[in-house]
């Protein structure tokens, strides 16, 4: 298991409540705002949201970016998705257009350089991948939690993304950690086994590290960069 988990009747009960609240949330999204799509990145937090939409049979679209630079083991898991789920994951990957320039003028590994180059990178293998994904799309759901980072404190579960012109819903913004891991043991949920080597944050592999015990479980991602500026572009907060 990926962290230390004691299933407690408090913890049980927590999460149980809270599976209920996103259910009921992802049934108002694919009603009122079709059509959605939800960004699997394949962390754990997007798994449980998986096995949500899948079960309920909800009119959600769900797809992942492939940057081509993911570990083995995140590849590994669009393949158990498939086999577990009978879902195939609609597949963005970079522009061939934009990354083959980059990497020649910057250098295949420019993005532990600076993070202007870190942000180019990103820019390329996802934010613009990302576009294409939303485009046409009224709302998009994401995984992502309050408590994973100081970039995500105060994350509302619902706010416009004038980025990309349309809804973005967080319907997992209040759960903890412990909650996640409690639905995906309680409920048989397949997972990165990269979180069994203490990565609790799984992005591409040249930016992902694991971390130790007692680190901010976002410590992994870049590193060698500053707290404030370990987003990759996909959910910045627009002024």
């Amino acid at each position: 298991m990926a962290i230390n988990l004691n299933l407690t009747d408090a913890l049980i009960a927590s999460t149980a409540d809270k599976a209920e609240k996103a259910k009921a949330l992802l049934a108002e999204i694919a009603r009122d705002f079709s059509p959605a799509t939800f960004a699997n990145s394949l962390g754990a937090e997007d798994m449980v949201l998986t096995d949500l939409i899948v079960k309920e049979k909800l009119a959600i679209e769900i797809f992942s970016l492939d940057t081509g630079r993911l570990p083995l083991e995140t590849y590994d898991l669009m393949a158990k998705v498939q086999e577990h789920y009978g879902l195939k994951l609609k597949i963005f990957t970079p522009r061939a257009e934009l990354l083959e320039p980059f990497v020649r003028e910057k250098g295949i590994n420019a993005f532990y350089e600076s993070v202007d180059n870190r942000k180019g990178c990103c820019h390329i293998r996802k934010v613009e991948p990302l576009s294409r994904a939303l485009a046409g799309k009224k709302a998009w759901i994401t995984g992502m939690r309050a408590q994973q980072s100081a970039t995500r404190d105060g994350l509302p579960v619902r706010a416009f993304d004038a980025g990309n012109g349309l809804e973005k819903f967080n319907p997992l913004a209040d759960w903890s950690e412990k909650e996640v891991w409690a639905y995906i043991k309680q409920h048989g949920v397949p997972y990165n086994a990269l979180h069994d080597q203490f990565y609790p944050s799984i992005g591409c592999a040249p930016c992902t590290r694991a971390v130790t015990p007692g680190e901010d479980i976002r410590s992994g991602r870049w590193w060698w960069e500053n707290p404030e500026t370990k987003e990759c572009g996909l959910h910045l907060k627009k002024a």
